[in-house]
């Protein structure tokens, strides 16, 4: 089976299919989804979902966009609301330095508290990472000294030199669907040279929809296609694939009980 390990199930887009679109999924092949919170403020919707469905988990956390408008929440917050069942980790957390949608500090604050939160419960973080690869890999590097904590970098497009240095940290790394862009070759380079035993695959709808489905609505059942391109540049069959990257999850996510 897949595992499509970041999506965005409560997000408006699926309000009026969400039944059909977990359906197509199952039917796809995906055994497993992670529905990732955005909006600490908005975790409760995200819950729901999960709770909806026995086969979707989700985390909790504030992504970098929000991370000037939301509350500050700190690690004790954060580890309080993941004591339910169906929370399986941190984030989405990071920097983003392209859009800049909140302060840098804001963002880099909270990113620690989400990673302190990890450390301590040992529940993984999910990293979110957009043209700020030099602040990324040192609040990393400065953390994991404070001690290790497990997470991935989630939708991963920047160059070998941050995917080895997060490797190195015994994080792990998530390709969705930009890997199978015509234009994606740098990327495509990297995904070749990555240790098979620390990739995830993740659609991240509903954007960034692979080809062929390129400009439309991602949903889960897409996953598949991400999946394949993975697998050819790794240079693996696609049950080899399937079979790595769900244990790599379930590795990864110790809250998670295999299917």
């Amino acid at each position: 089976m897949l595992v499509d390990s970041h999506c965005h199930l409560d997000f408006p887009d699926f309000a009026e299919e969400l039944d059909q679109v977990v359906a197509r999924a199952r039917d796809g092949g995906v055994g497993l989804m992670l529905t990732i919170n955005t909006h600490v403020s908005r975790f409760p919707r995200v819950l729901a979902v999960a709770e909806r469905f026995d086969d979707v988990y989700c985390t909790v956390g504030i992504h970098p966009h929000e991370a000037g408008a939301e509350p500050a929440t700190d690690a004790d917050t954060l580890i309080g609301l993941a004591q339910h069942p169906k929370v399986v980790g941190f984030g989405e957390t990071g920097l983003d330095y392209y859009y800049d949608k909140s302060p840098r500090d804001r963002q880099q604050a909270s990113f620690r508290a989400h990673i302190e939160a990890s450390r301590r419960s040992g529940l993984p973080v999910i990293i979110h990472t957009r043209d700020a690869d030099d602040d990324m890999a040192r609040i990393l590097t400065e953390e994991h000294a404070k001690g290790p904590f497990p997470g991935l970098v989630h939708c991963f497009s920047s160059g070998p030199q941050l995917a080895e240095i997060a490797i190195n940290l015994g994080l792990y790394i998530s390709i969705s669907g930009i890997v199978t862009f015509k234009k994606a070759e740098a990327l495509q380079a990297t995904v070749s040279g990555l240790p098979l035993d620390r990739l995830l695959v993740e659609t991240d709808c509903p954007y960034l929809a692979p080809i062929p489905y390129r400009g439309k609505r991602n949903e889960p059942a897409y996953v598949a296609h991400t999946a394949a391109k993975v697998a050819e540049l790794q240079g693996v069959g696609i049950a080899q694939l399937e079979q790595a990257t769900t244990d790599n999850f379930l590795r990864l996510f110790t809250k998670v009980p295999a299917p």
